[in-house]
């Protein structure tokens, strides 16, 4: 699990490494980081399969539920607190963020499992995150509503989700 880790971090760093080096106008070094980011992911999902973690779907719903219930009545909640301590706005407000959006994705798997269990999928809806604050969505874009509840980004920084 420790390879695992250390791969999944290395996608998410060499894919905010990506964004800044074509800010910076390097594309074609971007187009490196993106495919090692790419590659990374490779192996942490062989990494997380090998160490036996992917189960069927309804006991996958039920550990990424405990995930999540974790996270925003545990982890975020005592990062904040650390934050606040520490004076550092930036990192209230990125936790403040999370926190909000786990309780959504709480609520979404906690609907999905119970569908699941009854061996049928969810109804086909349109996915939707917000890209500020990863704030997730369902449903038609023009029936979301105009400003994210979470970080109050327009809806339409949104991206869809295929």
């Amino acid at each position: 699990m420790t390879a695992f880790a250390g791969e999944s971090q290395a996608n998410r760093k060499y894919l905010a490494y990506a964004e800044k080096a074509e800010k910076d106008g390097f594309l074609q070094i971007a187009k490196v980081f993106r495919a090692a980011a790419v590659a990374e992911s490779i192996h942490a999902q062989n990494h997380f399969r090998t160490g036996g973690h992917v189960n069927n779907t309804v006991e996958n719903l039920i550990d990424a539920i405990s995930g999540e219930h974790y996270e925003f009545t545990s982890m975020y909640p005592d990062f904040l607190t650390m934050a606040i301590q520490e004076g550092n706005k930036k990192a209230e407000k990125s936790f403040h963020w999370a926190n909000e959006v786990e309780k959504m994705h709480h609520r979404l798997y906690t609907e999905a499992l119970s569908v699941a269990k009854s061996e049928k999928d969810l109804e086909e809806k349109e996915m939707w995150v917000c890209s500020i604050c990863g704030a997730t969505f369902e449903g038609n874009h023009e029936d979301l509503e105009e400003i994210c509840p979470v970080c109050q980004t327009k809806k339409d920084k949104y991206i869809k989700i295929d």
